[in-house]
């Protein structure tokens, strides 16, 4: 009864086309009260559905979007990580085909509130919601935060 489920607007809801996904690099407070990079990211499924998971694929921990920026396989059915072309459904996050075959990768709860995306029930560092710093070194990370 006493516990609150915190909600973070992450995006407006718009800001994301049927069909499409976009990443979101934020900071995650852990149970320990240190603050964490949390790199996440939403779909927009073309029936208006959302769907939203930790970006991170369970091969080798790298960027789903890794490389190209891209987050779907060719045919735009499934997600697909960059580095070994493991494919995920688009749904449920679980891998049907690749090294990490029958994996999931970590969902993350997400909600429409209005007119806004927003994440719930996971605690984010509000200083931090607008984005990592640009690495100018790190192609990669300017891929992950400029939008599509």
């Amino acid at each position: 009864m006493g516990d609150e489920v915190k909600v973070y607007v992450i995006c407006a809801a718009t800001a994301i086309g049927r069909g499409q996904a976009k990443p979101f690099s934020l900071s995650r407070v852990s149970e320990e009260g240190e603050t964490k990079p949390f790199s996440i990211f939403a779909v927009r499924t073309l029936d208006d559905q959302y769907v939203g998971y930790v970006n991170v694929c369970p091969h080798q921990g790298a960027w789903l979007n890794i490389g190209e920026g891209k987050f779907f396989s060719e045919d735009g059915r499934r997600l697909r990580c960059g580095r070994h072309k493991a494919e995920f459904e688009i749904e449920t996050g679980v891998c049907v085909k690749g090294p990490c075959k029958d994996k999931i990768i970590e969902p993350i709860p997400l909600v429409v509130i209005g007119n806004d995306l927003c994440l719930c029930g996971i605690e984010l560092a509000e200083e931090e919601l607008s984005a990592f710093d640009d690495h100018d070194d790190d192609d990669t990370m300017e891929i992950m935060i400029s939008p599509d």
